[in-house]
Formats: structure tokens, C-alpha cells, sequence
């Protein structure tokens, strides 16, 4: 409260003592000076004491302004408290001068001080324009001295600081000139120093540069963006004065053929461009032709053939929409493409079929004719066949061609062709068309019968039925028809005064061979002969294949025991001493058998006998020999049942029964020689060697029997007792050397008429004395026995020389 007194206090006493105080203190100081710079020692201006500011309470009033400036008690010095900035403290520039009023205010006597700092001006602003660009429109057609005003540019500063002057940038269409207004600011008048041309240049672009006249000089700039107007000065121009278009044949309607484009420099309606055909283009062109006059594309109206119209010539204006319109033309000349839209043409001119498989090489089977409507390359025409056929294409004349026989023909191997001949044009792409004809080969007799093997080897089951389908031997022949159709012939041939016809038969058609008659394998067991298949055609051809017939043996033979001889049916009865050693011979069972191979190996075994422990039979050789001697516990007689089994599928089987009776002594009286069978077989084609050989050993050998017998037959016979002799006699201990060489050469005997071949078998049971009669099958020759035969059987004399 006590300082709103003092102030309400001091006011009354200011207004009576304002009229007192009216000196005015002056200060000039630059405006933009910095914060707490020094303006000057109010203290010592006003002629205060420094040391009574405070007591004084002295301060600083800013009239109308901000506080821009302040008083230091302690020193009295008037300082800058804010930067000034002259521009915003008088913003107006009717007055060149600019000043702040202060008042000084000190109490204790009050008294109050005036001060007026005046802010000088500095040059801190540039010439501004008032917008940054500048557009004009100006004509192409101005006058060169035409003058344009120009807005002026401001600067805030004044005096020599202001705008003092204009500059251009280089410009060979403008310059300015600088002109001074009534209240002596400066602007500048743009001025045309050369015509434009709005085509060579639209808009021009110029740098306007005001100046100050400060130190150093401040600028400012701004656009001057010219737009020349445009007048219809120009008239449309084509890219080219003429065109030629090429264009494929075929085209679809609405292709574009070209787009014309001609281009007017005007602006506006001045450069829009309507396009036109002329009257020199004819009515042809303009109902094949479309042109679109606003964007001037050609466009394909109708269909385009190459082989109807192949040039077509047109002239196009261009005019312009402005006041005085203008216009402007060009020719266009369109070529039509031959486009390969064309398939090439065959046609045979003539043809055979069918031909001989024998027709020579280079004769001529057809003639061919090709065409094609197109041109160039597209009219241009090759002609094939498929490769890897025996003909080829030769030209006779332009687009005419022969088909010819290349190479030998087959029908056997190809019966027909099927020629497709093939016309390819050379067009991008290549169009073709093809036809196919049939050539059929007729059948020429020209293949021999051919079997499918040489040699037929033909194995035959004897005992086969007559009749019976030996196999069936075809020959094939690849010919067609009556050349094709085979008969077959058994070629003969006499075997043993038997001719293969008698035998054989086959059948003339298809080939099959038949047996006529039963076969015996051990009669003959193979035969040879030749079948030769001919055909129907004429000449015929005919081809022979060799057959070869084997009788495959069959087990139709029983072995047939030859030792020990009994009496069909009988029961061989032997006697053999008490005193027999062990390991001695017995008896010998042989039994052949006429099969052969598998069929006639013999086997030998015990199917009875009387005691197992006392005699043993060997199964390959049938002889019985004693395990062990006799015992007085041994029974006197002995019956050994032995059986000889083939080797055949089944087996067949022969018998014989043996009744041993053991004496004390060996009898030695036999009786009367009997006739004992003796059976051949030997082979037609025996080596004359092996059987002159074998008639020498037989003859020693009957003579050694011969001999032995007449000398062990000298005794008497006394009774009716003594047993004869018949089968191999073994004596006891004491018997003599002599029987010993008996049975030993009867055993000989024995093997050397078994090692003969199947054929040569010739079995003699023991020696007999001259005179006596043997029967046998067969006799070979040449071993010096006389065979008298007779229907059933021959009867063989056997004589001695002693």
C-alpha cells in the first residue's frame, strides 16, 4: 500500500514538474547492436552521482516501445537489453529517421531526464520481390520494342539501402529498362528485343535482379516466366513424305496396316490434325482400306490376295482445325505379301498295280504331276517318297515326275507298298499335302520248297502199330497260290530187295509219314532214305530232306536160360561129391537175352534154395560156388531155384531149377549125348577177321574136347546107376586134370561167345563127341562149320579130325 502511495505520489508531482524538465538528451547508435553493448554513462551525461542511483531509485521509462535498453545502477550506464531491429521498430519508411524515447526517472529531489536514441539504419535487408515468379503471355506475333511492366521489388531498409537498380539475365529475346517512380522507388519494363516463335521456343525463362545500394550491396530475384501465345503459322507435316508398307495376303479385317502421324508445331485447335484421303486414291483402296481420321490408323477393310490384287496406292491430308486451316499430304504404297496360304497339288498321271515281283530295276511305275498356285518360294515345290523303299523319284520334265524301280523286289518279303508320296513347298512355314497308292506285287515262282532242317532223325518204338504216324516233315514255300501248293515223294530205295515205298508211306499233301509195317528192332534197328517236297508252279521247284529212322528197341524179350540145358519145363538134376572144397564151382546159369543195351543186362538171383548158408550166386556171371564144405548135417539133397532178370522197364525174367545130390564118389559114366540147342545171333556185317578168328578157336577147341571125352569114355559103364554125362561133371578131390581142363574150357567157351556182339551169340554147353548135332538159330560163315538148314532151324554137324 505504502508503494502504491509513493507511486500515485510521484505521478502528481511528475505532471507539476513535467514543464521544468525539457531538455532532451540525444544518442545515435546502429540498430542490430548486440545484448548488453554500452550506449553511454548516463550518469555522467546527466551529471549524477553514481553513488546515489540506488538511494535515489533511479530507472528507465520506454515510451510507446518495447524495452529495448536498460540503466546500470551501480555504474550508470545506459546498455542494450534486446537486439534492435530498426525494421520492426518504425516499419513505416515515410520518415527517414528512427528514434526511442526514454525518460529517466530519479527520486529524492525527482527529476526526471529525457533521452532520445535515434537508431541508425543498416543495410541487413535484401531487395524482395513480392512473389518469386513472373508470368507473361506475350504473342508470337508482338512486335520487337514492345514494353512490359514488371512488378518492383522492396526493400526495407532506406536511404542508399533501398532498391538503387534492376538486372536481366542474358536473354536474345529480352532486355529491361529501369525507371524511377514519384515517390523515387525504382521498377523496371521487361522490353522485346527479337520476335518470338512459339515453335522454336514456347517459354522463355529470364532472372529478374534487383540491387541496394548498400555496402556491401544486397540482391534479391525473381522468374520471369514467359509464355509465347501460339498463331496459327504452321501447317502438319507427316513423319515421311512417303510410305511403303508391306503386308501378308490374309490379314485379318481390322489389322493395322500403319499409323500416320503428322505433326502441326501450333498449339490448341491450330495443331489438331484430321486425317483425309485424297481424290487420287481410288475407290478399290478405300473398300480395302480404312483410315480413322482422327488418330490416322490404316486399318485392313477387306480380304487381301496376293494372286487377285498385289499393289495398292493411296494418298492421305492432314489438315489443321485452326481460323485459317492448313494442310499437309503424303503417298502411301501398300505391297502385298505372298503368304504361303497354298497347298501344293499332287496328281498321278498313271499307275500300275499290280506288277511282278521280276519286274527289272528302272522300270517305270508311275507318273507323278505337282503344283502350286502360290509364288516365290512359296510356289516353289520338292516331291519324296519314304526312304528305305526299293524305288526312287526321277524327274522328267518341270513339275513331272517318274517313280521307278531302285531295286530288286521280294514279294516274299514285302507283298506290297505303300507309297505315299509327299509334295513340300519352301515357304516359311513350308505347307505340304501327300497321297498314298498301294502297289501289290504278283507272285512269280522264284523260292525252292525249303523244310526247316536238313537231316530228320526219327526215333521209332518197335512193335509199332501199322500205319502208325511216324511224324510229320513240312516243308514251307513261300510262294503264293498254285506256286505255294507242295506234294511230297519218298524217293526210292531198295534195302535188302525192299523198297522204302513197302515200308513207308506219307501223305502227298501235307507231309505226314506213316509206318506200313511192324518194326523189330532185332531184325534192323535203322533206316535211310530221302522225302523230297515239290511244288505246283510252273517250272516246279522241288527240295529233298534226308531221313533217318531208328528203331528204338523195346523189352520184348525174355532172357532165355542156355546153361544148364534142361527139357522145356524139366528140372536140372546135378551130383556133386560130399567132399566139394568151399569156394568151389558148382553150376553156371547163362541166360541170354536178344534186346539190347539196358534191356539184355542179366542179372542173376537166388529166388529159392535150400540152405543159404551152404552155396552163393554170383549176379553178374550166374555162378554158383559152395560157401563152405558139406556137413554129414547137410541134407543129401539140394533144390536151388535161380532166376535171370533183365534190366528192362519192367523187367522180365526167366527160371531154372537145380536139384543138387551129393555122393561120396564122382561117377564118372555118362550117357548118351542128347541134343542140346545152341542159338546164333551174329551180326550180317561181323568183321571177316573176328570170325575167321573165332571158327579156329571153336575148331581147337572142339578137337581138345573131343579128345578128352573119347579118353574119359573108355571105361565100362556097369550100371544104369551111374549117371550120364551131361551137364560140367566135378569130381572130387582126386578127380583128374583132364575134368579141371573141362570145366575150365567149357567156361571159356561160355565167355568168348558172350563177348561177342548182339548178333554173334553162339552158345555150346560142353564138349560133345564127333557126330553129335547142335541146333541153332543162325550160322555166320566162314567158321568152318557146315550149316545144313532147314525151315525151322539148322542143324550144325560137328566133326573131328582125330
Amino acid at each position: 500500500m505504502h508503494s502504491c502511495k509513493r507511486y500515485v505520489l510521484l505521478v502528481i508531482i511528475l505532471s507539476f514538474v513535467r514543464n521544468v524538465s525539457t531538455s532532451v538528451t540525444h544518442y545515435s547508435i546502429p540498430e542490430e547492436m548486440k545484448e548488453g553493448s554500452v550506449v553511454a554513462n548516463l550518469a555522467t551525461d546527466l551529471s549524477l552521482d553514481v553513488k546515489t542511483l540506488n538511494q535515489r531509485k533511479m530507472r528507465l521509462d520506454i515510451i510507446a516501445n518495447k524495452k529495448y535498453l536498460d540503466v546500470n545502477k551501480e555504474t550508470g550506464e545506459l546498455y542494450i537489453v534486446e537486439k534492435i531491429d530498426r525494421e520492426n521498430i518504425c516499419n513505416t519508411k515515410s520518415s527517414v529517421s528512427c528514434y526511442l524515447k526514454l525518460e529517466v526517472i530519479l527520486e529524492n529531489p525527482v527529476r526526471i531526464f529525457n533521452i532520445e536514441v535515434e537508431i541508425l539504419d543498416m543495410n541487413d535487408n535484401a531487395p524482395q520481390f513480392r512473389r518469386d515468379a513472373i508470368h507473361l503471355d506475350i504473342s508470337e506475333a508482338t512486335p520487337k520494342g514492345e514494353r512490359f511492366s514488371l512488378s518492383n521489388a522492396v526493400d526495407p531498409d532506406v536511404g542508399t539501402n533501398s532498391v538503387k537498380t534492376y538486372h536481366l539475365s542474358e536473354s536474345e529475346h529480352f532486355d529491361i529498362e529501369v525507371q524511377t517512380g514519384r515517390d523515387g522507388s525504382k521498377f523496371a519494363e521487361l522490353i522485346l528485343t527479337k520476335a518470338l516463335d512459339r515453335e522454336q521456343q514456347a517459354v522463355h525463362n529470364v532472372i529478374l535482379t534487383a540491387v541496394d545500394g548498400g555496402t556491401p550491396a544486397r540482391s534479391g530475384t525473381a522468374s520471369v516466366i514467359i509464355r509465347v501465345l501460339d498463331t496459327n503459322d504452321n501447317t502438319p507435316t507427316f513423319d515421311k513424305v512417303s510410305y511403303n508398307i508391306q503386308i501378308m495376303e490374309n490379314s485379318p479385317i481390322g489389322s493395322l496396316v500403319v499409323h500416320l502421324n503428322a505433326t502441326d508445331l501450333d498449339e490448341g485447335s491450330n495443331s489438331d490434325v484430321t486425317y483425309s484421303y485424297s481424290l487420287y486414291t481410288s475407290e478399290k483402296t478405300q473398300e480395302t482400306f480404312n483410315l480413322n481420321p482422327s488418330t490416322g490408323e490404316i486399318t485392313v477393310k477387306g480380304m487381301l490376295n496376293y494372286e487377285d490384287f498385289k499393289i495398292y496406292d493411296m494418298e492421305v491430308i492432314a489438315t489443321d482445325k485452326g481460323a485459317s486451316a492448313s494442310s499437309g499430304q503424303c503417298t502411301i504404297k501398300v505391297l502385298v505379301e505372298d503368304m504361303n496360304d497354298n497347298h501344293p497339288e499332287i496328281s498321278i498321271k498313271s499307275f500300275q498295280s499290280p506288277v511282278n515281283e521280276n519286274t527289272e530295276v528302272d522300270t517305270v511305275i508311275a507318273v507323278v504331276s505337282v503344283s502350286d498356285k502360290d509364288s516365290g518360294d512359296n510356289g516353289v515345290v520338292d516331291l519324296h517318297i519314304p526312304d528305305n523303299m526299293p524305288f526312287k523319284l526321277r524327274e522328267s520334265s518341270d513339275n513331272y515326275y517318274e517313280l521307278v524301280v531302285s531295286e530288286p523286289l521280294d514279294r516274299e518279303k514285302v507283298p506290297e507298298y505303300d507309297i505315299t508320296f509327299t509334295v513340300t513347298d519352301r515357304g516359311s512355314p513350308p505347307l505340304s499335302d501327300n497321297e498314298t497308292m498301294t502297289l501289290e506285287l504278283l507272285d512269280v515262282n522264284d523260292n525252292v520248297p525249303q523244310f526247316p532242317l536238313s537231316f530228320y532223325t526219327i526215333r521209332v518204338m518197335e512193335n509199332n502199330a501199322p500205319g502208325a504216324l511216324l511224324s510229320s516233315l513240312t516243308a514251307f514255300d513261300p510262294d503264293l497260290h498254285e506256286n505255294q501248293y507242295l506234294v511230297y515223294f519218298i524217293l526210292e530205295k531198295e534195302i535188302a530187295n525192299t523198297s522204302m515205298s513197302m515200308l513207308f508211306s506219307i501223305n502227298p499233301e501235307n507231309g505226314n509219314l506213316y509206318a506200313l509195317k511192324t518194326f523189330d528192332y532185332e531184325i534192323e534197328n535203322e533206316f535211310l532214305f530221302h522225302i523230297e517236297a515239290r511244288d505246283s508252279g510252273s517250272p516246279p521247284l522241288s527240295s529233298n530232306v534226308t531221313v533217318h529212322i531208328i528203331i528204338v528197341d523195346q523189352n520184348d524179350n525174355a532172357p532165355v536160360i542156355v546153361s544148364p540145358w534142361r527139357a522145356h519145363g524139366s528140372v536140372v538134376e546135378e551130383k556133386i561129391p560130399r567132399s566139394t572144397d568151399k569156394g568151389s564151382l558148382v553150376s553156371k546159369v547163362i541166360a541170354l537175352d536178344t534186346d539190347s543195351v539196358h534191356n539184355s543186362r542179366i542179372t542173376y538171383q537166388f529166388l529159392q534154395v535150400t540152405d543159404a548158408t551152404l552155396f552163393s550166386l554170383d549176379q553178374y556171371n550166374g555162378e554158383i560156388r559152395t560157401m563152405r564144405m558139406f556137413s554129414y548135417r547137410d541134407p543129401r539133397h539140394q533144390r536151388l531155384v535161380v532166376v535171370a532178370k533183365d534190366n528192362g522197364e519192367p523187367a522180365l525174367s526167366a527160371t531154372v531149377t537145380i536139384k543138387l545130390s551129393t555122393v561120396e564118389t564122382a561117377v564118372k559114366a555118362y550117357s548118351d549125348m542128347t541134343e542140346v540147342p545152341l542159338e546164333y545171333d551174329i551180326f550180317s556185317d561181323l568183321n571177316l577177321y573176328l570170325v575167321i578168328g573165332l571158327g579156329s578157336v571153336s575148331f581147337l577147341l572142339l578137337i581138345t574136347i573131343l579128345v578128352t571125352i573119347v579118353l574119359k569114355c573108355q571105361k565100362p559103364k556097369h550100371s544104369k546107376a551111374a549117371a550120364p554125362c551131361r551137364n560140367s561133371v566135378i569130381s572130387d578131390r582126386n578127380s583128374s586134370i583132364a575134368d579141371s581142363t573141362l570145366v575150365s574150357n567149357d567156361a571159356y567157351w561160355y565167355s568168348l561167345f558172350l563177348a561177342e556182339t548182339r548178333k554173334g551169340k553162339m552158345v555150346v554147353r560142353q564138349p560133345v563127341p564127333k557126330g553129335s548135332r547142335y541146333i541153332v538159330s543162325s550160322l555166320p560163315r566162314g567158321t568152318g562149320l557146315t550149316d545144313t538148314s532147314d525151315s525151322a532151324a539148322s542143324t550144325l554137324q560137328v566133326r573131328s579130325r582125330s
